[in-house]
This record gives C-alpha cells, structure tokens and sequence, in this order.
C-alpha cells in the first residue's frame, strides 16, 4: 500500500470523527483534495486497521434513562508467565459486557469499562467472571452517576438558570 501522508491522514480522521456521515464530496471539499484521493486514504486506513469501525457517539442517559449502568473497573492482576498481559485482556474483552479494556500504569494494571441493565448485574459480572479468574488479585469496582462529557461531546448542559436577578 502506498504511504499516506500524514497530515492529509489527520485531517480525513479527524473529519471522520466528528461526523462519520459525511459525504466523499463534502470531506473532498472542505481538504481540497480529489474526492478518489479521499476515499483511497479511507480504504487504506480501513485496510491497515486505522479505522476500527463507523458509529453514532449516543448519550445513553437520553436514549436509555435508567435501564443501563456503567462501571469502571480496577483490575490488579499477576501477569501470566509467557503471555504477559496479554492472555488476561484476551479473555476479558471476550465478555459482551466489556466495553473497553485498557492496559494501565499505576496502582491497578486493568481499567475495564462495563454496562449492563442494572448494578446488580455488574455486581454478579465482577463476583462470577473477574474475581473467580487464577491471575486476578483485586479489583474495585467504580459506578458512573452522570455523564457531563463522553468522546469529547457534551452530554449534559446545565438548565438555563430562569431566575430574576433581584437588586435592592
């Protein structure tokens, strides 16, 4: 595959994150550049695995209220011998719970981010899945209460405050 420049690459990633929908024509537009040459940055970075996958940033307190939970998961463990980290994370991931496994410095080795329906079943996904697992020696267990910025969108704006200002 031919090189890509890099700062043509940035700039095709970077309209792709902001709006995935995005048209070959307006994103060949707004980079000055041959809509093929456009979309041959794209199939390459798709290709080389640049591009994981296209996909709406939802605000799931709106579009779910109540019925999901999300955790953020401490994970310390004893790294397996041959593999490392890596077997460990391997089975983690596999879990369809597991949003996002991240290999951390620090005082914990694993941050996992977890949703489901309830507390209680990130409860029993920790006490059933994680905890029982031979490498694992701790983990805590961290529940979000309300999401204020999430990918770097806003998701919550304070109400406008419809107070009168009253002055003596």
């Amino acid at each position: 595959m031919a090189e890509i420049d890099n700062e043509k690459k940035d700039k095709v990633l970077e309209l792709l994150h902001t709006d995935c929908r995005i048209s070959l024509e307006q994103m060949s537009t707004m980079l000055a550049m041959p809509a093929e040459e456009v979309a041959d940055i794209i199939d390459t970075l798709e290709k080389e695995g640049v591009i994981l996958g296209y996909g709406a940033r939802i605000n799931r307190d709106k579009a779910y209220g109540s019925s999901t939970v999300t955790a953020y998961i401490e994970l310390r463990v004893m790294p397996q011998r041959t593999r490392g980290f890596d077997r460990i994370a391997e089975r983690i991931y596999q879990f369809p719970e597991v949003k996002a496994v991240n290999l951390m410095s620090g005082s914990y080795d694993f941050g996992i981010t977890v949703e489901a329906k309830n507390i209680r079943e990130i409860s029993l996904f920790v006490s059933e899945h994680l905890a029982p697992m031979e490498s694992v020696v701790g983990t805590a267990t961290h529940f979000v209460l309300k999401r204020y910025k999430y990918d770097g969108l806003i998701c919550c704006k304070p109400d406008k405050d419809e107070r009168e200002v009253i002055s003596l």
